[in-house]
């Protein structure tokens, strides 16, 4: 490989090792969503509950925004000491990364909520439970669909860090290649599928977050 061109070595690398490339890419995908889907079961009821106690929405997203100025590397290096090495320390480096945007994304949406629905709810006889089932939830969830889209892109990247301590993943491709003679080639054919998953992910959750919007509701938000 030393006499080609980097674009020749990326094809050539892609060529003898694509299985190893996607298995790596499901790999690093699924390590991704697993520890964002753990930030939403528990994220998303927090963001319910400080919409409605106001008085620990200090303390809940004061905590969230701590956890989001500790650096990434320095994050997986603290989790390890206590989980090891392994997709484990990982996934719960994406799950305290993702509660910030999905606990404030809960709140924002759930308090957007025109009140003048939520009283007329009220005044059909709803229960507390039911306006927060049938009204309030459904208004709110493209809001909430946003953070967890943020929150998914976000975790991709922490995702590739991972493989310094043994998450696996594209970033294990990333960090073959730094540590070749000539790895440029290995490392595009680490980076460039991860910049695709960011980037079609992304995309996914925004058609989702546009189906899943009321189409009265979205018509009003337009204006």
């Amino acid at each position: 490989m030393k006499d080609m061109n980097t674009l020749q070595q990326f094809i050539y690398y892609f060529s003898h090792n694509g299985t190893y490339v996607l298995q790596q890419f499901i790999t690093h995908f699924l390590i991704s969503i697993y520890g964002v889907l753990l930030a939403s079961l528990i994220g998303i009821p927090l963001g319910i509950m400080i919409a409605k106690k106001g008085k620990l929405k200090k303390y809940i997203l004061g905590a969230a925004n701590v956890l989001q100025t500790i650096p990434s590397l320095a994050m997986i290096s603290i989790l390890m000491l206590g989980l090891g090495l392994g997709q484990k320390t990982v996934i719960a480096t994406i799950f305290l990364y993702s509660l910030l945007p999905i606990i404030s994304n809960t709140y924002t949406g759930l308090k957007s909520v025109d009140v003048n629905l939520v009283d007329a709810a009220k005044g059909m006889g709803m229960t507390r439970k039911q306006r927060m089932i049938l009204v309030e939830l459904p208004l709110s969830v493209s809001v909430i669909i946003a953070g967890v889209r943020n929150a998914l892109v976000v975790a991709i990247g922490i995702t590739a860090i991972g493989a310094f301590v043994g998450g696996g993943g594209l970033g294990d491709i990333i960090i073959r290649g730094t540590n070749a003679t000539n790895g440029g080639a290995i490392i595009l054919a680490g980076a460039l599928p991860t910049a695709l998953m960011a980037i079609l992910s992304d995309l996914i959750m925004g058609g989702i977050q546009k189906l899943i919007t009321p189409k009265g509701y979205r018509v009003k938000r337009s204006q």
